[in-house]
């Protein structure tokens, strides 16, 4: 069940959820050991990592933080989503790179793979730039979901097939300021569709 404190704090978002998958504790103890493992794999490497928004904000920032080399950040966004709850199969990209990655170490950061449509589309796009290496970090894996084969290097945690939101994760723009990582109700979601 949800702590009363933090329901109380979080403005009573965590009525929505019907139980805490990853706490803040766990989540921020494999952030720093993801950060540790992308440390000792890029050295010398000065790797581009590639936050994918808006959901990997939160994980990529902390991700940053825990990893000590040269690097440079940079942000895409794509859409298969829009409000629904399930991938559409059409993706878009909304906001590229900035600049090229021919040559370059990149580490794709995402929130959650699920079905797997928007990475393997995502990847397919930055193989044909001609980066040195391209390798996904991902906070959450969700197997059970998958559709498309990709290849996750990085992984923080695997997920069940469940409609999670909390830490950058959200539902309708909901939701992401959550420090935890919770199962959202069905009844909160089926009722908008």
């Amino acid at each position: 069940m949800i702590e009363s404190d933090q329901n109380v704090w979080r403005g009573g978002l965590t009525q929505d959820l019907s139980h805490v998958l990853m706490s803040e504790a766990q989540i921020q103890s494999r952030v720093a050991e993801l950060g540790r493992a992308l440390t000792q794999d890029y050295q010398e490497k000065d790797p581009l990592l590639v936050g994918i928004l808006s959901g990997s904000f939160l994980f990529h920032a902390d991700l940053v933080r825990n990893m000590n080399l040269a690097m440079a950040v940079d942000f895409m966004a794509v859409s298969s989503y829009g409000d629904r709850t399930s991938s559409s199969g059409v993706v878009r990209i909304l906001k590229d790179l900035n600049s090229s990655i021919a040559g370059r170490h990149v580490i794709i950061i995402e929130d959650i793979v699920d079905t797997g449509l928007t990475l393997d589309y995502l990847v397919q796009n930055l193989q044909t730039r001609h980066p040195a290496s391209l390798k996904v970090c991902a906070l959450l894996d969700k197997k059970e979901a998958r559709v498309r084969d990709v290849e996750v290097a990085y992984v923080g945690f695997h997920c069940p097939n469940e409609f999670v939101v909390g830490y950058g994760l959200d539902y309708r723009g909901r939701y992401r300021n959550l420090p935890f990582i919770g199962v959202l109700k069905p009844e909160v979601y089926r009722k908008a569709e």
